[in-house]
């Protein structure tokens, strides 16, 4: 399902405009992004977790050149889904 997808199935269940709708679809993307920036996660109850996983520092290897390099400690965005989610799709 694509994002246009997305738009089509608000619009059609709420009966706002496609515009609207894809306004609303794009402020909440940006809300999360936003919010993950600042190092805050996002809960949506029923839903899920937008949160944020801290990588540890690493060592990693180029092969091609046979050099080592360090990749530092980063954070990472990640989705876990609610329980009740989790039920409803197995």
């Amino acid at each position: 399902m694509t994002k246009a997808d997305i738009v089509l199935e608000v619009s059609k269940k709420t009966g706002i405009d496609r515009g609207t709708a894809l306004a609303v679809v794009e402020a909440l993307m940006e809300t999360v992004k936003e919010s993950l920036e600042n190092q805050q996660n996002v809960y949506l109850r029923g839903f899920g977790s937008f949160i944020l996983k801290k990588r540890a520092q690493k060592t990693a290897r180029n092969i091609s050149k046979n050099t080592t390099i360090i990749i530092p400690e980063h954070n990472i965005p990640a989705f876990k889904p609610a329980k009740s989610f989790t039920e409803r799709i197995k």
